[in-house]
């Protein structure tokens, strides 16, 4: 029986919906290759021109900003708004669908509330015609919050589940719309009845932005204040000098990650170091840390090379378990060295040079690699896993076919470190090195698919990430309104005194925090309240942040919800408890990294002072 064309050819509304995924898609490239575009021409221009490009500054901030909300809206429609792995443990059948019904209610509640304050926003900065630069009005990228919120509040209600589970969603929506359009209500009523729904609707699987959001925009309405204060603070994106160097930087990740980089690098060192035992478990260390500078912890690591690492060490005689916890603790290695995602991140929470972080992280960064490493050449030693012999002529060749990426660090550290181009301009570079060396030099990435690809995956990711920063900014400024650093404060100096005893508390509680919270959203929350403190104790700040990062980084390993387990769960095909027992040894040990990097200053201050930045 023949098909007439009829029958095949798409709806008109799925076209549509079609053409409008489409743009979306599109237009967060786009703005996300302009990004790229514009610092590189300053560089050019720059000796040529005083003053550079008229407005390029403020344009690529404002830049960061949609691709931030317009990633965060696909990053909704794919699915991959980062929320807490806790839903994962909630039991299939009634339970489960309840959790969903509950979530969906709350996430839909907060992003509604969102839409319509974000459009109040707008409206205000319409009626005070603000400039970004050449006369461009500030409303026109401020629209992206509304459209954005709005997009993200429907697709949440329409991944909610069945017609029930979308019906209890759109309630949620309508009472939110309802709570931020008569917020006066609220007024003098109790906070903690609302911040107890949004941290349970996180714990059944709400994404956590709409926990963060969720909390200030309820608290500012207890206390009387327009729910447009969070619109506000989220707009701040488009104002942070250092943010757009995040994007950029993790393009630059996810194009090496197209490309066959790992692989290069991974014959690289198996060539210079596979003759001793263990010699392919520390390269696994190395090449995973290597790419996690790049892709921030977000589990690319894992899941970009995953398939390549795990079969090389299973054919080289490591036992399963043990290769298959390696590679899940080695996911996150590198978040101390630069220009990894966290440290800039928490320089601009904490107002810290990220130079200073750069230099502070090296050491301890290495150190966090080299007991991974050490554990590698144990097991080397014990089972007696295979060994590649030395072959100078073979390092030799392999070091030559990867040194455009070898080089890469040394390009990204030389141009910014040197003074030559600012922190944003040195990400835009890295993203044009790593587009060159796998593009025209190795010719092994597909321009028109690995660019899209690359750039589209990067724009999701940034999305899920920074709207968790966004919102946060609004909750953490309800806390410095109502005094709770301060409080905080007060408290710890009158039940601590001395610092050790402060250093081994903090480290307690930020192992605490990254069982529950994710690096990105404890950055935004948590530092805020400890920076104060710890500046109290005469702690430096610099060494206080390679503090925190190290703790945090421990919690991608953490059970209950250390993102590491469930992508290595994932991507290995292994049951989750099988997954906690493989990665409980590189907990312990990186655990111990943590402490000597808390109790050892000089791991963090001696290259500053050989600088001379302290």
């Amino acid at each position: 029986m023949s098909t007439t064309h009829a029958d095949v050819s798409p709806r008109p509304a799925a076209r549509l919906l079609g053409v409008v995924h489409s743009s979306e898609e599109l237009l967060a490239t786009s703005v996300l290759a302009l990004m790229v575009v514009l610092p590189l021409a300053e560089i050019v221009i720059r000796p040529f021109a005083s003053g550079g490009i008229p407005g390029s500054i403020p344009f690529v901030q404002h830049f960061t900003l949609l691709v931030a909300f317009l990633g965060a809206a696909l990053a909704a429609r794919q699915g991959k708004l980062i929320a807490l792995a806790t839903a994962g443990f909630i039991p299939e059948g009634a339970w489960r669908r309840a959790a969903e019904f509950f979530s969906s209610a709350v996430a839909g509640m907060v992003t509604g509330g969102l839409a319509v304050a974000s459009a109040a926003f707008v409206a205000d900065e319409i009626e005070f015609s603000q400039e970004v630069a050449l006369g461009v009005p500030t409303w026109l990228f401020a629209l992206v919050l509304p459209a954005a919120f709005a997009a993200i509040s429907l697709r949440l209600t329409w991944r909610a589940g069945g017609w029930p589970a979308r019906a209890v969603a759109g309630v949620g929506l309508l009472a939110g719309v309802w709570l931020t359009r008569s917020f006066e209500i609220l007024d003098g009523t109790a906070g903690w009845p609302w911040v107890a729904l949004v941290v349970a609707a996180a714990l059944a699987g709400a994404p956590i932005f709409t926990v963060l959001a969720g909390a200030a925009l309820f608290l500012y309405m207890t206390i009387a204040v327009e729910p447009t204060t969070i619109a506000i603070y989220a707009y701040d994106l488009a104002t942070e000098p250092y943010l757009p160097a995040i994007p950029l930087f993790t393009l630059t990740g996810f194009i090496l990650a197209q490309g066959q980089s790992s692989a290069r690098l991974l014959r690289v060192f198996r060539g210079l170091v596979g003759w001793v035992p263990g010699g392919t478990a520390v390269v696994c260390a190395v090449v995973c840390a290597f790419f996690t500078i790049f892709t921030g912890g977000s589990g690319v690591t894992i899941l970009a090379l995953g398939g390549l690492l795990l079969p090389a060490l299973l054919q080289d005689g490591y036992r399963d378990r043990f290769s298959v916890g390696l590679l899940t603790a080695s996911g996150s290695l590198g978040l101390l060295l630069p220009p990894a995602m966290p440290l800039i991140l928490y320089a601009i929470v904490a107002g810290t040079a990220p130079a200073n972080l750069f230099i502070g992280g090296l050491l301890p960064g290495v150190l966090l690699i080299l007991l991974v490493g050490g554990w590698g050449v144990r097991e080397g030693i014990v089972t007696g896993a295979g060994r590649h012999p030395f072959a100078g002529r073979e390092a030799a060749a392999a070091v030559w076919a990867a040194k455009w990426e070898i080089a890469l660090p040394l390009v990204v550290l030389g141009s910014y470190l040197s003074g030559r181009a600012t922190l944003v301009e040195t990400a835009a570079l890295s993203a044009l090195y790593a587009g060159f060396v796998t593009v025209v030099v190795h010719r092994d990435f597909p321009i028109r698919r690995g660019l899209r690809q690359a750039f589209g995956e990067c724009v999701v990711l940034i999305g899920g990430v920074l709207i968790i920063l966004a919102v946060a900014k609004g909750f953490t400024a309800y806390m410095v309104d109502v005094d709770i650093p301060f409080r905080l404060l007060e408290w710890t100096q009158a039940n601590i005194e001395s610092p050790l005893l402060f250093l081994l508390a903090l480290n307690i509680f930020l192992l605490l925090v990254g069982c529950v919270m994710d690096i990105f959203s404890a950055i935004v929350v948590v530092v805020p309240l400890i920076t104060e403190i710890g500046a109290a104790y005469d702690i430096d700040p610099v060494h206080l942040g390679i503090i925190f990062v190290a703790n945090l980084e421990l919690g991608y390993l953490t059970p209950p919800v250390g993102l590491n387990l469930f992508l290595a769960s994932y991507r290995f095909d292994r049951p989750l408890l099988e997954v906690y027992r493989a990665s409980i040894p590189l907990l312990v040990l990186l655990g111990i990294g943590v402490l000597i990097i808390t109790y050892v200053p000089w791991l963090t201050l001696g290259l500053l002072e050989l600088v001379g930045r302290r």
